[in-house]
């Protein structure tokens, strides 16, 4: 079993930045791709932002691309989101998860997903 722990949501005004950080463990932990998704109220789950676990390929949605940056840190276990120029169109639940086939805009190739963080950006 894996799991996966979101951090860094919050609140911030439009132009600002955060930082969101996951961390996976579980003694089975093997992934091909992590990748990050975004959920707001009354709204399906969209893709954000993924990355192939050791190639280090980044993939970015076009609302986001150029604003945001994912990386990944191999031996922790931890993949990063950093958020810049942030905007209200940005605020939902973000979400970690990842998966074992290289298809990274599709949430059904992701086998295990985070709980959630909240992102709210005030105008």
């Amino acid at each position: 079993q894996v799991q996966l722990v979101e951090s860094g949501g919050g609140l911030v005004q439009a132009g600002g930045s955060l930082s969101l950080s996951c961390a996976a463990s579980g003694r089975s932990f093997s992934t091909a791709i992590m990748g990050w998704f975004r959920q707001a109220p009354g709204k399906e789950r969209e893709f954000v932002s993924a990355i192939t676990w050791f190639g280090g390929t980044t993939y970015y949605a076009d609302s986001v691309k150029g604003r945001f940056t994912i990386s990944r840190d191999n031996a922790k276990n931890t993949v990063l989101l950093q958020m810049n120029s942030l905007k209200p169109e940005d605020t939902a639940v973000y979400y970690c998860a990842c998966g074992n086939r290289f298809i990274p805009t599709n949430p059904m190739v992701y086998n295990y997903w985070g709980q959630g963080t909240q992102v709210t950006v005030s105008s």
